[in-house]
């Protein structure tokens, strides 16, 4: 007996531990979608997340690049402008993403931004992030700060991703990178490593768990009040 009179109990059962162990696993490797925030011809954020993708695909994972030019404006265009068709596409065929940024002006690039605000929250009964993995990386033209990468969990939250503990502050990135855009050997790099091995690790510890980890209560209620009352009117 509870005193819980506002729950519906039938729509609420205690977390059952098996149901976090998948009945069939998938096998194919991990696919992860990368986004970065400048179009400069040197961008340290597009080398960053080029080291980020040698990385994921050394550790096993199907990596795919977003290329932001051209893409629109938010609502400058409709949604079957080719870059957003694109981007959306990749953002559905992923399974974890990693969103990196300059910090300019002390916040994530618009360039960043924009990107994330062509990915939808939801399309009807579909959210399209809900239960992604994310890890979030900046560079920095000066000392290292982490205001982009926090404002990047916000938006991660708002998107329901799975947001990894770790992430990566790259501070005067200028002197991170050697002529051929590879980055060097420090501690900023090893960081980056540790980024990419979690992401990888979470992205595999959930893929297959993910329906259950992000069914919600007030979700399926709301499901079932609109299925009653469909019943209602069928029956009318």
């Amino acid at each position: 007996m509870t005193d819980l009179p506002n729950l519906d109990t039938a729509l609420l059962s205690r977390p059952d531990i098996s149901r976090l162990e998948p009945h069939e696993r998938m096998t194919h490797k991990p696919r992860i979608l990368l986004l970065y925030g400048s179009l400069r011809e040197r961008s340290y954020s597009r080398l960053l997340t080029l080291e980020a993708a040698r990385l994921l695909n050394y550790l096993g994972a199907e990596t795919r690049i977003f290329d932001p030019r051209g893409l629109p404006l938010p609502d400058g265009a409709s949604a079957d402008h080719p870059k957003v068709a694109e981007l959306r596409e990749l953002s559905a065929w992923s399974e974890g993403q990693v969103w990196t940024s300059p910090e300019r002006h002390g916040a994530m690039t618009g360039i960043l931004k924009m990107q994330i605000d062509w990915i939808p929250l939801s399309v009807g009964a579909v959210r399209p992030t809900q239960g992604k993995t994310l890890a979030v990386m900046q560079v920095s033209g000066g000392s290292q700060s982490f205001n982009a990468v926090n404002q990047l969990r916000v938006l991660g939250r708002w998107m329901r991703m799975l947001t990894i503990p770790n992430q990566s502050s790259v501070a005067k990135a200028y002197e991170q990178f050697d002529d051929a855009g590879r980055m060097k050997a420090s501690p900023y790099y090893e960081r980056v490593v540790d980024v990419m091995e979690e992401l990888v690790k979470f992205t595999l510890l959930t893929r297959d768990r993910s329906d259950y980890l992000t069914s919600r209560y007030s979700e399926r209620k709301e499901t079932a009040e609109k299925l009653a009352a469909r019943t209602r009117l069928h029956r009318i």
